[in-house]
């Protein structure tokens, strides 16, 4: 079972064996926490994201999907990046912001990662309000089955950790 912990800060701050960047679907980069984590973790990751694209990701990395490089000068060996997906009134994409935290803990347990930090995948930028995306975290992190022993959501405000809290008290585990 996947021990959680839930902290406010900067997740490029914060040591792990990972660190899950929510990152958009080219892998070069963008705002929010995914260009904090190419900016603090430095050139080596775009050059291991361009590698990908050029190889086994020509079309970008999907919705729902995981992939691992470097972390380059974070206090991390890898990041895990993933793709979440944008929120619509009209359309259910639970599922895929769930498969974002089981396939970002599938590819923890290849590389043997042990310690995995998380944000709030699909909370900014890409508009999934923040309860919702902390139920969701949580509970699939909560119910994975997964090698991972400490899960730690790092929440940039005060708002969003309120959120995981909340979630948080509403898991059996």
């Amino acid at each position: 079972m996947v021990r959680i912990e839930l902290v406010q800060g900067d997740i490029t701050k914060v040591p792990a064996d990972a660190i899950v960047n929510a990152a958009n679907h080219t892998l070069l980069g963008g705002g929010g926490v995914d260009g904090a984590i190419h900016r603090a973790g430095g050139p080596a990751i775009l050059e291991e994201c361009r590698r990908l694209r050029a190889t086994t990701l020509k079309e970008g990395l999907a919705t729902g999907a995981a992939v691992a490089t470097t972390a380059g000068r974070l206090p991390a060996s890898w990041v895990i990046h993933t793709v979440g997906p944008v929120w619509a009134k009209t359309i259910d994409h639970s599922d895929q912001l769930a498969s974002c935290y089981s396939s970002s803990l599938r590819v923890a347990d290849e590389l043997g990662a042990r310690h995995v930090t998380f944000p709030a995948v699909s909370a900014g930028i890409y508009g999934w309000p923040m309860d919702d995306a902390a139920r969701i975290a949580v509970s699939t992190v909560a119910s994975a089955d997964s090698a991972v022993e400490l899960a730690t959501f790092v929440l940039f405000s005060a708002g969003a950790l309120d959120s995981f809290e909340r979630a948080s008290g509403q898991v059996d585990r």
